[in-house]
């Protein structure tokens, strides 16, 4: 079989890599490659690569970096290559009928989720603001819809009692070679299932935007889950009121203990204290302990070597406004 492989995003590295070192044994081809184009990164905006792109070129794959996959012109390029299986993980772009009725034998998509839970561009996140207990790649035939094709396997794995967005998204990363080894020895024996979706059961989670970090306060389960699940981007946040002599500041949250202490009633975000543990915050009926912060403009620190630096009034709300 020729497969071309379409990702953009680092969760797919592991995949694109497993496909390279295994063609020959396994009897398929990776004829070529489609990520993004170069985008700029950084304070600078230096113009930089996917690491899809450079896994590519070390193996001297060829690339495409086409601007939209419906031109024309991109098309053809994809036609030319003449993939049997065309396999997209995390490529950031909807693909049109026209892609998706190309290869031969199927267009696969690895989903970070077991759908048809959490369709859409952070499933990893929207996860572990759930409280699920398992997540997994679900490889399934791509459609015109979001994530709405039907299911040729999934994979399963446990969230972990800490988990973050960063580590369940290279748990998940390290999981799909093993979902697409599989779906690919189905589809060359002629026996790879094809189950629909449930449509009644789909949940979305949207592209992460910068304020969706912003912390509500409204439980200490849920300050807890917004943290892990915004580790590392878009990152967990509150709001320092202005004071001392500073204007309002975000202060990035990395880490948090949640705290068997009652609020007492107090308003949500109210520093109710500050020691060597860290800093604990009214959080729903419960509170919780902010044990590692960034004030914007410094390093990121333990709560007890900030609280060094920074006074922290006890009965300060945090978060009572949002910075733009």
């Amino acid at each position: 079989m020729r497969l071309v492989f379409a990702g953009t995003g680092d969760i797919g590295v592991p995949t694109l890599e497993w496909l390279v070192s295994s063609q020959k044994a396994l009897g398929f081809e990776v004829v070529g490659v489609v990520t993004q184009p170069d985008k700029p990164v950084g304070r600078h905006q230096t113009l930089s690569a996917s690491a899809i792109k450079g896994v590519a070129l070390r193996e001297g794959l060829a690339v495409q970096q086409p601007l939209k996959m419906r031109e024309p012109a991109a098309l053809e390029a994809l036609r030319f290559l003449a993939p049997d299986v065309l396999v997209v993980m995390a490529y950031g772009q909807i693909l049109p009928r026209s892609v998706l009725d190309l290869p031969k034998v199927a267009c696969l998509n690895l989903h970070a989720s077991l759908l048809p839970k959490h369709r859409g561009a952070a499933p990893i996140q929207a996860a572990i603001e759930a409280g699920d207990a398992e997540s997994g790649i679900t490889v399934m035939y791509m459609a015109e819809g979001l994530d709405t094709g039907d299911v040729l396997l999934e994979k399963r794995l446990h969230l972990r009692r800490r988990e973050t967005g960063g580590s369940l998204h290279d748990r998940l990363g390290l999981l799909a070679p093993e979902a697409l080894a599989e779906a690919l020895a189905l589809l060359s024996k002629g026996t790879a299932p094809r189950v629909p979706q449930d449509n009644a059961e789909a949940t979305y989670a949207g592209k992460l935007l910068r304020e969706h970090g912003l912390i509500s306060w409204e439980s200490a389960q849920a300050v807890d889950r917004r943290v892990r699940a915004m580790n590392p981007w878009p990152g967990a946040y509150t709001v320092l009121p202005q004071g001392g002599g500073h204007p309002e500041r975000k202060l990035k949250v990395y880490s948090v203990i949640q705290s068997r202490t009652e609020s007492g009633g107090a308003l949500p975000g109210t520093v109710l204290a500050t020691e060597g543990r860290g800093v604990l915050v009214a959080s729903g009926a419960r509170s919780v302990w902010l044990t590692e912060v960034q004030l914007e403009g410094k390093r990121r620190l333990r709560a007890s070597e900030f609280l060094r630096g920074t006074a922290l009034p006890l009965g300060i709300v945090l978060g009572a406004a949002a910075l733009p």
